[in-house]
């Protein structure tokens, strides 16, 4: 009796060790997906904006007003 009830135990743990395997690296391929995403979505908000205040800086510097030199009177 003692014999089968190490080879189930046994056989227990490796299936409860296979399926942490398995179940870690389903995690893990997860985890490496949604990393990817949002750091796609982060590149392009950066190139977003980094777009808009390359305009913003073009306009400031083609609109820039022109202001009247004053003299001092002493």
């Amino acid at each position: 009796m003692g014999y089968v009830l190490r080879v189930r135990m046994a056989s227990f743990f490796a299936g409860a060790a296979t399926a942490s395997f398995i179940g870690l690296s389903v995690l893990y391929k997860d985890y490496k997906v949604a990393h990817e995403s949002i750091s796609h979505q982060a590149k392009a908000f950066h190139d977003s904006l980094d777009t808009r205040i390359s305009a913003l800086e073009s306009l400031r510097q083609t609109e820039a007003p022109q202001l009247p030199e004053t003299t001092t009177t002493d």
